[in-house]
């Protein structure tokens, strides 16, 4: 089997209102659908949704390593995912949500050759998983109300709320968001880079009190050492997102004991090949994984919780971006359904998405 055929197209995901993180709001997402064909027939599916402050591209820069990639493919055997891999990583450095769309629609093809749903193609058998809703930065009002209605209405039992810009509104949000929603309901925080070390220990103290179980990337990414001795001053579980892109960057990050969970991205690290790299380093250093996600729609959130429910070692899921969508389903049927939080993933070959153009 040959790759014939690379295919690309822009899609703008327009959002329900602005989503307002440490260090970035966005309003809407310009992603690029890939559409791989071979001469067999089989084609597969794949997406890129780049985030200039953490994979540093746009779909500007997307489309052009798309076409260069599209060189390289041409002739290409599609089952031929690490030889793959490395012609993209000859081609251009980084790049990775160009890479994870090429990725993607690999594996999408492999499922469909072997007439078996992704998440069996990556390992698994167990077709459902259960992910977190995000709550972006607001006042700490308007996220408390937030987080009741993703709970009462939604049934979501974990939360993620986002922080770090500041610290003491970070722990009044937490303090209300805890009111509002009791006790049982899972908590973790995402700061993105925000707080600097002593920051980080002071107000990772008091979500500590709060019951919050996990706080993601609280310093910038470069700063290993500071995750390391933050890690060593609180009890709750410390992630990182931001400092991990690469399996060698896991790889250090594990030597130095810097986290208790990696946040895996498809879009950070390159597509479902590496992001299985980064988790085999992780579970043989004892840390766990989670996978998380960029403003994606149902294309890349459908591969990314393939992988959850097949790897044991990834216990947590963050892929609720695409529900942020004002059209959630973009055109998409299949590939999971939803219930709360609980995602049950189709048992169609590869992706399970009805999607061409």
């Amino acid at each position: 089997m040959k790759i014939t055929d690379v295919k690309v197209e822009t899609i703008r995901i327009p959002m329900k209102k602005p989503f307002r993180i440490a260090f970035a709001v966005q309003d809407h997402s310009l992603n690029v659908l890939v559409k791989i064909s071979t001469d067999e027939g089989l084609w597969g599916i794949g997406e890129a949704a780049p985030f200039e402050p953490v994979t540093g591209e746009s779909a500007a820069t997307v489309l052009e390593a798309l076409k260069l990639f599209r060189t390289g493919l041409i002739g290409m055997d599609p089952l031929d995912v690490e030889g793959i891999h490395r012609m993209m990583d000859r081609l251009l450095s980084g790049n990775t949500s160009a890479k994870a769309a090429v990725d993607i629609a690999l594996y999408d093809i492999k499922g469909k050759l072997m007439g078996q749903p992704l998440y069996k193609v990556l390992g698994g058998s167990v077709n459902q998983i259960v992910t977190d809703m995000t709550v972006g930065i607001d006042t700490p009002e308007a996220m408390a109300a937030e987080a009741r209605e993703r709970v009462e209405k939604d049934g979501f039992t974990i939360l993620k709320i986002k922080a770090g810009i500041n610290p003491s509104e970070d722990i009044q949000a937490l303090t209300l968001i805890r009111q509002a929603v009791g006790p049982n309901i899972r908590l973790r925080v995402d700061a993105n880079q925000g707080y600097t070390v002593s920051d980080a220990v002071r107000t990772l103290k008091a979500f500590e009190e709060l019951g919050v179980e996990a706080v993601e990337q609280c310093l910038p990414s470069w700063d290993l050492d500071g995750m390391r001795f933050v890690r060593s001053k609180v009890d709750l579980q410390v992630m990182l997102d931001e400092s991990v892109h690469t399996p060698i960057d896991a790889a250090k990050a594990c030597k130095i004991d810097a986290a208790d969970i990696i946040n895996i991205k498809l879009m950070k690290c390159g597509g479902l090949y590496p992001a299985e790299k980064i988790n085999a380093i992780a579970e043989a250093n004892h840390v766990q994984c989670m996978v998380g996600c960029m403003l994606e729609t149902k294309v890349a959130i459908a591969a990314g919780v393939s992988l959850v429910a097949a790897k044991q070692n990834i216990t947590e899921a963050d892929c609720d971006s695409f529900m942020y969508a004002v059209d959630p389903e973009m055109g998409m049927p299949g590939g999971f359904a939803v219930n709360g939080g609980v995602y049950t993933l189709s048992d169609k070959p590869g992706l399970g998405i009805d999607i061409d153009f």
